[in-house]
């Protein structure tokens, strides 16, 4: 299947590919882009089926709620190896929004990133960098009654992804955050504004216009950072609306 293939409505704000809906074309990045060329094998070929909701999927994810801690959103201390995990320490933080710009409380926010080296702690991750074994890599945490989240870890490296020559994917913190069901988990990428791989990865670039992708971008701010400890980033995230952070998956646009 090629990219001439994917049906475009003119008259609707959508992408499809058949009968799947993906989104808002603007804002959410095709199934298929054929420069990621992951996307390739991994594009649906069918409209999808239906399938029913299972009691598990239409509640919400209660127990993983009641045992997070402080410190799972710790990432420089989550390890339990009793040491600091190696590299520049920074703070992200940010609001979980919906499309009116309203916070949503209590959603589960969880993170990934490879360590400062960029090598993730996954046995399919065996290029040459280091490992950092007071570093995991995950976290998470519960957004406060003003939908605030906030994360402590250390800033992930570039790594090489061999999907084209010389590729390396700029520095990023994966998240996804989890609302009242487990049906309505989306997830993303985070970015930082001073990266200089942007223009070569196609993760990034499959994104379809330049304000969405500047919706993935994490912005220093000077007032988060604490003094002689931390660098802060801000970001935020709005599940919804003409203003939506990007997502990887859409659950709630695909019919």
């Amino acid at each position: 299947m090629t990219s001439k293939q994917i049906e475009r409505r003119e008259s609707e704000t959508v992408q499809t590919i058949g009968e799947i809906v993906r989104g808002d074309r603007d804002i959410f990045p095709p199934f298929l882009y054929e420069a990621y060329k992951s996307t390739i094998r991994r594009a649906p070929r069918m409209p999808l089926v239906e399938v029913p909701l299972t009691i598990s999927e239409l509640t919400g994810p209660g127990p993983l709620i009641s045992a997070v801690t402080s410190e799972d959103a710790d990432l420089t201390r989550n390890s339990s190896q009793g040491e600091e995990a190696i590299g520049q320490r920074i703070i992200v933080t940010g609001q979980v929004l919906d499309e009116n710009g309203d916070p949503i409380p209590r959603a589960l926010v969880e993170v990934w990133q490879a360590n400062a080296a960029g090598r993730y702690i996954h046995k399919r991750d065996n290029w040459p960098a280091p490992l950092d074994p007071n570093f995991i890599g995950i976290g998470r945490c519960l957004t406060d009654a003003n939908g605030n989240y906030r994360f402590l870890t250390i800033r992930p490296g570039a790594y090489p992804w061999k999907n084209h020559h010389n590729a390396w994917r700029p520095a990023h913190i994966h998240f996804s955050v989890f609302g009242p069901s487990w049906l309505s988990r989306l997830v993303t990428q985070m970015y930082f504004e001073d990266d200089p791989l942007f223009f070569q990865d196609p993760v990034f670039n499959a994104v379809p216009t330049d304000d969405a992708k500047r919706r993935l971008i994490a912005r220093y701010d000077h007032d988060v950072s604490m003094s002689e400890w931390a660098l802060g980033w801000r970001w935020n995230i709005v599940l919804k609306g003409s203003q939506a952070t990007p997502f990887e998956n859409n659950e709630e646009v695909r019919k």
